[in-house]
C-alpha cells in the first residue's frame, strides 16, 4: 500500500540509527511489527486470570517429553 506521510527528519534518522535500517520503508515496517507484536502481547496479558484449567492440568507433565 503506497501512502504519502509527514514524518520529522530527526526523528526519522535516530529511529534509522537505532534499528540500523539502511532506509526509511524499512524503518516504517520495523516499528509497524513492534508495534503489533506489543499489542498482541498487552492483549493476551488481558486474559491473566481468566482461563480456568481443569484441577487435574499439570503443565510440567506436557513439558516432559521435550
Amino acid at each position: 500500500m503506497r501512502t504519502n506521510i509527514v514524518i520529522d527528519d530527526s526523528l526519522m534518522q535516530k529511529a534509522m540509527s537505532v534499528s540500523q535500517s539502511k532506509t526509511k520503508k524499512e524503518v516504517i515496517e520495523k516499528a509497524l511489527l513492534e508495534f503489533i507484536a506489543a499489542n498482541t502481547r498487552r492483549d493476551l496479558l488481558d486474559l491473566q486470570g481468566n482461563i480456568l484449567f481443569a484441577d487435574d492440568y499439570d503443565y510440567k507433565a506436557l513439558r516432559e517429553g521435550r
